[in-house]
Order: C-alpha cells, then structure tokens, then sequence
C-alpha cells in the first residue's frame, strides 16, 4: 500500500508544481501590465496584456484593459473587438458598455453606438452629468447619421446644459435645418450670436431657414452678412449668388460664383452657374469654358448640358445641340425648359413632328420653382465640417 501511495506521489507533484508555475506567471504578467499600464506606457501594457491573456485567455478584465489602452492609442477597431470579448466573458462589468459604445462613436460606427448608449440612458437619472453625457452622445451619434430629428431632441438638452458650448448650437441648428424645424434653426441663431456676432455659419444656416420660409430678401441678407463675415467660408458665395441668380441679379450672381471659385476652384454648381449668368447677359464666348468644366466635373449636372446644348444651338452647331438637350432630358425628364429649348431646335431644323412632340411636354410641365439655397448647398458637394476635436470633447466629458 505505500508503495502504491508513493507512486501516485510521484505522478501528481509535478502536475501540481506545473500548474503552481503557470499561476506564478500569469500573476507575474498580470502585475506587470498594471504597472506598465499605471505608468502611462499604451502600447508596452497592451503588449503585456495580451501575454497574460494566452495564458489565462478567459480573464474578462484583462480584455477591458487591453480595449481601454487600444482606445487610448485610437485603434479603435481593436478596442472594440476587445470590448466585446470582455463583455461576452462577463456582462456585467462596470463602465465596460459604456466604454464600448465610446470607442464604437469614435470608430464611426455610429448606428452601433447609439444601439449601445440608449440601453445605457434608461438606467441613468434623467438630471445625472451621465445622463447629460449620454444624451449629447446620442445627439451627436444622430447627426452624424443625418437622422436629423431624432438628434434635436438630445441636442437642444445639450446646449440648455451648456449656454457657452458654440459647436453643439451649430450641430443643432444644422439638425432644425435638415428636419424642417426652421424656426428653430433662427432661434438657436439668436444664441449663437450671443456667443459669437460674427459667425458666418449661423447666417449661412438663418439665410437657409429664411429662404425656406419664402422670405428670400431676408435669405439674402443673411447670406450678405455671412460673406462679410468671413469670405473664405465655403458656398458662401455660391449660396449668395445662386440667391441673386433667381432674382435675376446676374451681374452681382456672376461675381459671387467667380469669388466661389476662387476659395473652391473645382466647385463644379458655382461654375455651371457662372456659365449660365454668362448665358443670360449674352455672353456665349465667357460661359463656353465655364460650362466645359463644369460637365468634366460632373457630366451628371442637368443645367451644364441644357447651357451646353444653347450655346450649341447657338452657334448653330444643332446636332451637338440635340445630343446635350436630350441628354439634359434624360437627367431631368419634367424640365420644361429642356423640351421647350428641343422644341425650338426641331423646329428651327423643320423636324416639325418632333416638336409637335416636344411642345406638347411643355404644355403637361410647369415650370418648376427654383430649389431653395438649402437644397443648392446640398447639392454642391462642399460640406462644413464640425471644428476638429467636438466629437472627442463629447465623448470625454
């Protein structure tokens, strides 16, 4: 029987000595990340974390701290993957979903994020600082997604919160704008020039929301005032010129989209306008290169290929001229002016069925109204951009 007994001895003490060793190790990793990690050093902790996870690969806090040092370098997609694996090794976990749906806002995944904040916002105190943070993140998260509706809500209880914080106005009036609240977009501008006088954003967004409203005189003086307030702003002219444009105010439009094209060279709606003014104030020879670019910018634009088919026709060139009627025709079929221009060259080539034809889409199309600044602006591919650092300020406060 001791013999028996000796030789089990024997067979378990090195199992147990191993496994006595493995524990050592991973304590000894563990203990070393944290210091690492105390210190400041990201990227040397993550590298140690990540040991003691093969040797203890479901310790579901060693995955909290390798997303939190992840996060801290910005690779967010890391982060989030570490997260995640936290998170399924142990649900519960203080500020771990919290921490998730940060790195995942600032990933840009942002319908993910807002998946994971409002859960989050349930169980706050509607009044707590986390609560506020919760619901800026989640006004943000929205905006960001252009869900503009949903965002104004959140917003407008971000800047109650904080009557200094210009950026999250801005965010908000852009959402009244988008969401057709327009006059909330002109109340929120009364508070930004509280904080700031000379904003051309604000009166480029209270000129939108007034053309909107029909009120294009005040639309221009608004866009007026945000040229004089910082000229270089991007579609300022454009905005101000395309104004001017359905006023028929060509000479004064004309010198807004050449301005346009001075701050935005390749800004293909200023440059099809500026042809077109030239059009309008008989001037074929300036508007023919201005039309040209336009089209190399974007072949898709109507307007450049209707002002292409009249300076064709024009110049009596009507082969050309019909190919880009009916090219304009095809980007937008219930343009009157397209079928009345294609009317008029069959005509003048006496294909007089085919105008009859044409004519007779003239008859069943009104003239549409010109579309408003805002959707001009929409259109031209220039976007304003929110001021570096604002959606890291969010998530950090």
């Amino acid at each position: 029987m001791r013999g028996v007994l000796s030789v089990g001895f024997a067979l378990i003490l090195p199992v147990a000595t191993s496994l006595s060793s493995q524990g050592q190790a991973a304590a000894d990793l563990q203990q070393k990340a944290a210091a690492l990690e105390q210190a400041g050093n990201a990227a040397e902790a993550a590298a140690a974390w990540r040991a003691f996870l093969r040797v203890q690969p479901a310790n579901a806090e060693a995955y909290a701290h390798l997303g939190f040092l992840e996060a801290q370098q910005e690779h967010y997609r890391e982060a989030i993957a570490s997260y995640k694996k936290a998170l399924t090794l142990n649900p519960a976990m203080p500020g771990l979903k919290m921490n998730l749906g940060l790195a995942l806002f600032k990933a840009g995944d942002l319908k993910e994020a807002v998946q994971v904040f409002q859960p989050l916002l349930k169980g706050q105190s509607s009044s707590s600082p986390e609560a506020m943070r919760l619901k800026t993140l989640l006004g943000l998260a929205y905006y960001g997604q252009q869900q503009y509706a949903a965002a104004v809500p959140f917003l407008k209880q971000a800047t109650a919160s904080d009557s200094q914080n210009l950026p999250f106005r801005l965010f908000l009036a852009h959402s009244c704008l988008g969401s057709k609240q327009y006059q909330c977009v002109l109340d929120v501008y009364r508070e930004i020039l509280n904080l700031n006088a000379e904003s051309a954003e604000a009166d480029m967004l209270a000129g939108e929301a007034l053309d909107e409203m029909n009120d294009r005189e005040g639309a221009t003086q608004q866009f007026r005032a945000a040229v004089k307030a910082d000229p270089q702003e991007p579609n300022v002219h454009f905005g101000l010129g395309y104004l001017l444009w359905t006023q028929g105010q060509y000479e004064e439009a004309a010198k807004e989209f050449q301005a346009e094209l001075v701050n935005v060279p390749n800004h293909a709606q200023a440059m099809v306008y500026l042809g077109d003014t030239h059009i309008k104030m008989s001037n074929p020879d300036a508007a023919l290169p201005f039309v040209k670019k336009a089209l190399e910018l974007d072949p898709r634009m109507e307007m450049a290929h209707l002002d292409m088919g009249i300076l064709h026709a024009d110049a009596g060139r009507q082969d050309d001229a019909l190919r880009e009627f009916k090219t304009a025709a095809q980007l937008n079929p219930n343009d009157v002016n397209v079928h009345w221009r294609m009317a008029r060259l069959y005509q003048s080539m006496g294909k007089k069925q085919e105008a009859a034809v044409e004519f007779a889409k003239t008859k069943s199309l009104t003239k549409a109204a010109d579309d408003s600044v805002f959707s001009k602006l929409k259109k031209s591919g220039v976007k304003k951009e929110p001021a570096e650092g604002t959606a890291d300020t969010a998530a950090d406060k």
